[in-house]
C-alpha cells in the first residue's frame, strides 16, 4: 500500500556552492544546476547561501541600480525552474521600505514571498548596515502542510531573535541561509551554537553555507543539519561544493497565518544516500585547506594565468609555494631564487630542494649587480652617514622589483609571503618584500606557520618541506649572520602578545599581568602602533584568525594613544 503524500517526510537538499561576485549569469546556472540535482533526488525543497546570485559581498556594487536589477530579474528567472520543486535562493530585495538581504521562497514558477534578513552584522568583515535595512517580521510558511521558517546567517546567531518566534507560532523546520566567512576553529563554535538553538526552539535546523574564497574572506562550507535534539546529523566538507539531501521525519501542523508554498509532491521518490558527517579537521590542515582555496579561487577568478613567488629557503615561502601548488597544481607555480652576497649556501639548497619536491620551475635571478647601481647611484647622497637598515631594504626592493618585472612580463600574479607576526610589527619592507598582489599567509602566525609546514610533511610522508627549513633559525639575510631575533622578541613570546593585543584588544598592562616581560610588551605594542601605515599598502590576504588586519581592524595611521 502507497503511503500518501503527508506521510513522506520533508526532502530537503542543501546546496552548497562557490558563487562569484557580480556573476549574475554564472551563479543563475549554479543555482539551476543545484535545483536540477536536488528535484532528480525527490527534494522538496532546495535550499541555497546567502546573496548567492549576487555573491557575497557584493559591497558598493549594491549601491547600482542596474546591479540590483540584474538581480531581480534572475530572480523572476529562476523561479520559472520551479516546476516540482521549491527553492529559497539568496538575494537582495529593493523594494519601496528600502533594500532588504533577503532570501526569495520560489514554487510553481514564481516568487510566492520573501523573508527579510532582521538582523545586519556591522562589525569585523560585516558592513550590512551600510546597505541593508532589517527586517522586521518572523513569518511562518508550509510546504505540504508542515510549517517552516527561514532565517538569513546573523538571524540564527541571536538566541532571542526571529527564529524563537517562528518556532512559537509553530515552525518545525527552521531553513538559514548563510554566508559565514572562516577562521580557525569556526565550524566548532557555530556548531555549538546551532545544538543550542535546536534545542532551545524545539526544531528542526537546516543550515546551508557558501563555500569559496571572495579578496580577502574564504567560506568553509560546512553545512549542519541538527535535530530538535541538538543531534547533529549532517555536516558537509569544508572547502568544497557539494549537495546534501537529508530526509526529516516531520509532520503536518497548522499555524494560523502560515504563507502557503504550492507544491505538488510526486507519489514516489528515489531513497536519499546517507548524508555526509565529515569530521573536523586537524586546526592545521583546516589552515591550509582555508589557504589553498582562498588562493585558488583568487586566482581564478580573477583569471590569473598563474603565480610567481620570491623563495628565500625559508619557512614562510616554503608553505606559500606549497599552498600555490595545492591550489593551482605545479605548472602554474613559478619560484624565482634571488641570491644576494648574503645569501648563505644552506638557504639557496632548501629553496632548490623545496621546489624539487614541489615539482615547480625555477627562475634564478641574482640582485647584487642591481643592488651595486643603486649604490653607486646614492653614493654622494648617503657620503658621511654609516650603512643601516637602508641598504637591506634597497635589497628587499630590487627582489621585489624583479618578481613585479616577472608578474609584467608573463602576466602572473605575485604572492607575497609575509606572516601575521611579521606584519603585525611592521618586519617587512615596503615596496620589498610586500609589493605584490596577494598575501597568502598575512594572517598566519608565525608559529603556526611552523605547525602547518611540519604538518605538510607528515601528512605527505617524506620532506616536502626541508628538515633544515624547520630547525634553522628565521633570518632575512640582509646582513651578515642576520636572525630575526635579532629584532623582534622569539615568537613562542611574540605571539600571544599579539593575540591579545591585536586580537583581544587587551591593553599593555594587561597583557604584562598575564605573565610577560613589560618592556619586551611596551616594544611589541609600539612596532604594531607603527606600522599601521605599512599594513594599509600591504596586498590583501587570506582571513584565518577572527580578527585579521584590514576589514577586521581598523586603526588611525595618526595616532597617539598608547597603552
Amino acid at each position: 500500500m502507497k503511503r500518501s503524500a503527508n506521510t513522506l517526510p520533508l526532502r530537503i537538499s542543501l546546496v552548497q556552492m562557490n558563487a562569484i561576485v557580480g556573476d549574475m549569469e554564472g551563479n543563475a546556472e549554479r543555482v539551476r544546476a543545484g535545483l536540477r540535482e536536488a528535484r532528480e533526488i525527490g527534494a522538496d525543497i532546495a535550499v541555497f547561501p546567502e546573496l548567492c546570485l549576487t555573491g557575497y559581498p557584493p559591497e558598493d556594487l549594491l549601491f547600482r541600480r542596474s546591479f540590483l536589477k540584474a538581480a531581480e530579474i534572475g530572480v523572476r528567472r529562476l523561479a520559472r525552474e520551479t516546476d516540482g520543486i521549491a527553492a529559497i535562493v539568496g538575494s537582495p530585495e529593493d523594494a519601496s521600505e528600502g533594500l532588504f538581504n533577503a532570501a526569495a521562497i520560489l514554487a510553481d514558477r514564481r516568487v510566492v514571498s520573501a523573508y527579510r534578513k532582521v538582523h545586519l552584522p556591522n562589525y569585523g568583515v560585516f558592513d550590512e548596515k551600510r546597505y541593508f535595512v532589517p527586517g522586521k517580521s518572523a513569518p511562518v510558511h508550509s510546504i505540504r502542510g508542515i510549517p517552516f521558517g527561514v532565517l538569513v546567517c546573523e538571524d540564527i546567531w541571536i538566541a532571542d531573535g526571529p527564529g524563537r518566534e517562528m518556532a512559537r507560532r509553530g515552525a518545525r523546520v527552521l531553513l538559514v541561509l548563510n554566508s559565514s566567512p572562516y577562521h580557525a576553529g569556526k565550524v566548532r563554535e557555530r556548531e555549538k551554537m546551532l545544538v543550542a538553538r535546536a534545542k532551545a526552539y524545539k526544531a528542526w535546523i537546516v543550515y546551508v553555507n557558501l563555500v569559496g574564497g571572495q579578496d580577502e574572506m574564504v567560506f568553509d562550507g560546512q553545512s549542519l543539519v541538527v535535530s530538535p535534539g541538538g543531534r547533529t546529523i549532517a555536516r558537509g566538507h569544508a572547502f568544497r561544493e557539494e549537495i546534501i539531501t537529508v530526509d526529516l521525519p516531520v509532520s503536518e501542523r497548522e499555524v494560523r497565518g502560515a504563507v502557503p508554498v504550492p507544491f505538488r509532491p510526486a507519489a514516489s521518490r528515489p531513497p536519499v544516500p546517507a548524508p555526509p558527517k565529515a569530521a573536523y579537521l586537524p586546526i592545521e590542515d583546516e589552515v591550509f585547506e582555508a589557504l589553498v582555496c582562498g588562493t585558488r579561487d583568487y586566482v581564478e577568478k580573477n583569471r590569473f594565468p598563474g603565480v610567481v613567488i620570491g623563495l628565500s629557503g625559508g619557512i614562510d615561502s616554503s608553505l606559500v609555494a606549497a599552498v600555490a601548488v595545492g591550489a593551482l597544481g605545479p605548472e602554474r607555480v613559478t619560484g624565482v631564487l634571488m641570491p644576494s652576497i648574503y645569501t648563505s649556501n644552506a638557504s639557496a639548497e632548501d629553496a632548490t630542494a623545496l621546489a624539487l619536491a614541489l615539482q615547480i620551475k625555477t627562475l634564478t635571478v641574482p640582485i647584487w649587480p642591481a643592488v651595486e647601481v643603486y649604490m653607486w647611484a646614492l653614493k654622494e647622497a648617503f657620503s658621511g652617514r654609516a650603512a643601516d637598515v637602508t641598504e637591506e631594504n634597497i635589497q628587499a626592493r630590487v627582489r621585489g622589483n624583479i618578481l613585479m618585472a616577472l608578474s609584467n612580463k608573463f602576466g602572473r600574479l605575485v604572492l607575497t609571503t609575509g606572516n601575521k607576526s611579521e606584519m603585525a610589527v611592521g618586519y617587512a619592507t615596503l615596496y620589498g618584500d610586500m609589493a605584490g598582489g596577494f598575501a597568502v599567509i598575512k594572517d598566519v602566525p608565525k608559529t603556526l606557520v611552523y605547525r602547518i609546514c611540519r604538518r605538510i610533511n607528515e601528512t605527505a610522508g617524506r620532506e616536502v618541506i626541508p628538515a633544515r627549513v624547520l630547525t634553522k633559525a628565521p633570518t632575512a639575510e640582509l646582513k651578515p649572520n642576520q636572525t630575526d631575533q635579532d629584532t623582534l622578541p622569539p615568537y613562542e613570546v611574540l605571539d600571544p602578545i599579539l593575540e591579545m593585543y591585536v586580537e583581544n584588544d587587551r591593553s599593555v598592562a594587561e597583557i604584562v599581568r598575564t605573565g610577560f616581560d613589560a618592556e619586551t610588551v611596551r616594544k611589541v605594542a609600539r612596532m604594531v602602533d607603527r606600522s599601521e601605515y605599512k599594513r594599509r599598502q600591504a596586498p590583501p590576504g587570506i582571513k584565518i584568525t577572527p580578527r585579521a588586519f584590514g576589514r577586521d581592524r581598523r586603526m588611525p595611521i595618526t595616532n597617539w594613544f598608547g597603552g
